[in-house]
């Protein structure tokens, strides 16, 4: 009796079908990218000595898990904060800020380059909060950049930014830009945050 050889199964259109599953997957797939806060951090130095911070220059904002404020150990609203904050940076409690325009307590912060900000918050901390506290604090900074660039140059802060990255500002950038980092080591951001 002779043997029947088994029929072979056509696979020529497999790899093709294959193909197009990857590519349909491929097309119709979305991968989830994280969004986060932009913040640049500061980098970081190498020095073997301790850094001694004088407590009167740290302005410290706690956010409980309640969504509550404690700033300088009392209970703050957040529409309040912007301008503790102001209050804070801008004190010029040694005399050696001659553009500082605040009331110079010698309880207070030194200078604004010695100022610093320790945000705090709890792991039950709403976003939403923790962001409008963060938003609070960093147009404290803004607003005194802001100030000073109108003292300066008649233009704000922000403009001048705004013009620094236009690739169609007509004006020299390399002063632009030596105008904005002046204000900028005036009123150096120090925002400390803490988990």
């Amino acid at each position: 009796m002779a043997k029947r050889a088994a029929p072979e199964v056509n696979a020529g259109s497999m790899a093709d079908i294959a193909f197009l599953l990857l590519i349909f997957f491929l097309v119709t797939t979305t991968i989830e990218v994280d969004s986060g806060i932009n913040r640049k951090l500061p980098p970081m130095e190498e020095s073997d000595e301790d850094v001694v911070i004088k407590q009167k220059n740290i302005f410290t904002v706690l956010l409980n898990g309640k969504d509550q404020l404690l700033v300088e150990d009392e209970l703050m609203e957040l529409k309040d904060l912007r301008a503790a904050a102001k209050e804070f940076l801008d004190n010029g409690g040694d005399g050696s800020c001659s553009y500082c325009k605040g009331k110079k307590d010698p309880k207070s912060s030194d200078n604004p380059d010695k100022a610093i900000i320790s945000l705090k918050n709890e792991r039950e901390t709403t976003y939403k909060t923790y962001i409008a506290v963060q938003n609070e604090l960093v147009a404290a900074y803004n607003e005194l950049r802001d100030r000073r660039a109108q003292e300066l140059y008649r233009k704000s802060f922000t403009e001048m930014q705004a013009n620094y990255k236009d690739v169609n500002w007509p004006g020299n950038k390399d002063k632009l830009k030596e105008k904005i980092d002046q204000i900028k080591l005036e009123y150096p951001q120090k925002l400390s945050e803490v988990q």
